[in-house]
């Protein structure tokens, strides 16, 4: 590159930064409710220079429906409106079990905190107690939500349209706070970009969006010098063992996919803002728009997330960033009509495992409950050495193997958001497969354990994905592993495998009900 364009690079690069830091009013806390207009996050992004060429989507083969550069910019709307539960309009009763809270509970009923605590004359909202009855009022009838169209669904998840975005490469061209940032996670010091790539492997969730949401809430990604009060949280979720970059975008990543798979399932037919307001939500939403005004009525109350998930808000800093984000477009992600490719259970023929977890989630609570249980033959309880053999389902190469989860290609592309890709997690470290392995069906592995993510005992979590979307266990392409098919009740972990009339029920121990051999 010649010299003097590399000086005036240089030069507006520290022009452009300078611009930033003086222009910029980072977001205060954004758990409280008494965020004021100048410390609105939207204002911590005014100053931006976009690029120049943001999406060059001629340039990704992934990329189904790049738009041509003399094209006009139009927000896409669904052919048909998406079914959602419609509103209740009469009171109910709940009876509380154990580990419920009351904002889960008014999550799940679509009502504010307030409102149940008023209907059941609750003198303190933070107790509850086993059996206690609770009385349910309806929702307030309010205004239906913006139909704004934020992000296409292919850039919630981890989709073949991330296969050519170097996340470290756009961090450090930004230069900001989160290239010089450094964290312990479990025992390793890891950097900023290292964490965000993490959370969004994990997660299965598009590591633009992470960097967009960090970004948005705290200036990480572009400002050297954000805000002390975002250093701690960064995204602005106050609560207990949330501190740090990890924890904070680990609870982003999971409840964005909590509210992109509760949309594509129908489950849901309000938000309930901070503050309490209940919004019927607009039909007319992505699945990918429905996963931010989600994540966002968890943080702000109803004037900021009103501006927040219009254009004006998240969208106008996404596309700084990284350009319109309809010209990432890939669709569809799930093909009509598509099929499980053959599989087989997950352990060598004529050993007789325990079937200890129905449908649940492929990666975290929010997540499709995309994942199986297995536990190996014997006796012990708890996180013990195994020398059996957790062995591959179908053909494909090994194209990850680190920190006790195997993730293999079925499409042989190499790739994991395409087609195809099943998690085999909690695999022990001991003769676990290395990364480009070519396996057959049946081939071996390594031994399950405890090792990676939150386990009590020792087993096999299983789990497939689609083009990167975590595909349900419980829904229209269950899982068929050697004809067992899967199917749940409706709560997490509980489930079945059936075949030719025999029924397998999932329970958390080794029991005669739980068996189930090849």
């Amino acid at each position: 590159m010649p010299v003097k364009l590399m000086e005036f690079i240089v030069f507006f690069r520290k022009i452009r930064w300078w611009v930033l830091v003086f222009s910029t009013v980072l977001i205060l806390g954004a758990c409280t409710r008494n965020t004021t207009e100048d410390n609105a996050p939207w204002k911590a992004n005014q100053g931006f220079v976009p690029p120049t060429s943001a999406a060059d989507s001629n340039a990704n083969p992934y990329i189904t429906n790049p738009r041509l550069t003399n094209q006009p910019i139009l927000t896409p709307t669904p052919d048909t409106p998406h079914p959602i539960p419609g509103a209740r309009t009469d009171t109910e009763q709940y009876v509380v079990q154990t580990g419920d809270t009351l904002g889960q509970i008014a999550n799940r009923y679509g009502v504010s905190m307030d409102d149940i605590a008023e209907a059941s004359e609750l003198t303190d909202i933070n107790i509850l107690s086993v059996g206690q009855l609770l009385v349910i009022p309806p929702p307030d009838p309010v205004t239906t939500g913006p139909g704004f169209k934020i992000i296409p669904d292919s850039e919630l998840i981890a989709s073949p349209v991330t296969i050519y975005f170097d996340t470290a490469d756009f961090a450090y061209q930004q230069n900001g706070y989160l290239i010089r940032h450094e964290e312990e996670v479990d025992g390793k010091m890891l950097s900023g970009v290292q964490i965000v790539q993490l959370v969004a492997q994990d997660n299965s969730v598009n590591p633009r969006l992470l960097l967009a949401v960090l970004e948005y809430q705290s200036g990480w990604v572009t400002n050297p010098n954000p805000r002390s009060e975002t250093l701690k949280y960064p995204l602005g979720w106050k609560a207990p063992n949330r501190e740090g970059l990890y924890h904070q975008l680990s609870w982003a990543a999971n409840e964005l996919s909590r509210g992109y798979y509760t949309w594509r399932v129908n489950g849901v037919g309000t938000w309930v803002l901070n503050d309490g307001v209940v919004v019927p939500i607009d039909p007319t939403i992505n699945a990918g728009t429905a996963a931010l005004q989600y994540f966002f009525a968890k943080l702000y109350d109803a004037k900021f997330w009103e501006r927040t998930v219009s254009e004006e808000g998240f969208f106008a800093v996404y596309s700084t960033l990284f350009g319109y984000p309809f010209d990432y477009t890939f669709d569809p992600i799930l093909p009509a009509g598509l099929t499980q490719p053959k599989l087989q259970l997950p352990f060598e023929m004529g050993k007789e495992w325990s079937f200890t977890g129905g449908p649940h989630g492929g990666w975290g609570d929010g997540s499709a409950w995309a994942a199986l249980d297995f536990a190996p033959p014997g006796d012990s309880v708890g996180c013990v050495s195994s020398d059996e053999w957790v062995v591959a389902v179908a053909d494909g190469p090994i194209v990850r193997a680190e920190n006790g989860a195997v993730v293999q290609d079925l499409d042989g592309d190499g790739h994991e958001q395409t087609g195809w890709s099943i998690l085999y997690m909690h695999i022990e470290s001991r003769e676990r497969v290395q990364p480009g392995a070519q396996l057959k069906a049946g081939d071996r592995i390594g031994h399950p354990s405890c090792e990676g993510g939150v386990s009590n005992g020792t087993h096999v979590h299983l789990a497939r994905r689609y083009n990167g979307e975590w595909i349900p266990a419980d829904q229209n392409i269950p899982f068929n592993l050697d004809g067992w098919v899967s199917s749940g009740s409706g709560n997490m972990y509980d489930g079945y495998l059936s075949k030719n009339g025999i029924t397998v029920e999932a329970w958390d121990r080794r029991t005669p009900e739980s068996l189930i051999q090849r």
